[in-house]
């Protein structure tokens, strides 16, 4: 073989190679990029599913909330529908006494029927952390609102001498102050 003969073939050859090395090189980035492709839309799932998942956990916790608001005080109508039903029957007692029996015995059955109805209703107040303000002793004015002063011999000037209305908290909150008269 002569020289050009042989020169010319390892130059095909070279070329042959390098042409192979560029179709693998080719086809090794286009694989790649496939790959790539596929990650990339296997996060983007994932991430449209979570965030999916937060906009419904986000919209059933603002639903909860909203029921949560509007039936805060079911407990408390409840309990004081017992104290209605006094009231009623109270009142039903009134309307069927008959004549005979006396004025006194009328007055009696409403006063003993009004402190019972009371007395149940203090106690559905107080199991739902309402309570009444203390009002003996020194004027505070975080709990009292003085109304009048007025001049007593009994009483040191600031401590209360009568409560006109009282007064009441929720929990640890003022719910109306007691108003109240005070020495001078």
């Amino acid at each position: 073989m002569s020289k050009g003969n042989e020169s010319s073939s390892i130059e095909a050859e070279l070329e042959t190679t390098e042409v192979e090395e560029t179709t693998d090189t080719q086809e090794s980035e286009v694989s790649e990029l496939e790959e790539m492709k596929a990650l990339v839309a296997s996060w983007e799932d994932k991430f449209l599913r979570t965030h999916a998942g937060f906009e419904n956990s986000k919209r059933l916790l603002a639903k909860d909330k909203a029921a949560a608001v509007a039936y805060a005080n079911e407990s408390f109508a409840k309990d004081m529908l017992s104290v209605v039903d006094s009231f009623e029957s109270a009142l039903a007692t009134i309307e069927s006494t008959n004549n005979k029996d006396s004025n006194e015995d009328l007055l009696s059955k409403i006063k003993e029927g009004l402190n019972l109805t009371y007395s149940q209703l203090t106690k559905v107040l107080e199991k739902n952390g309402i309570k009444a303000i203390a009002t003996e002793g020194e004027f505070d004015p975080d709990v009292h609102q003085a109304v009048l002063q007025e001049e007593s011999e009994e009483h040191e000037a600031g401590q209360i001498v009568k409560v006109l209305q009282k007064g009441y908290t929720i929990k640890e909150r003022v719910l109306r102050p007691a108003m109240v008269s005070t020495a001078k």
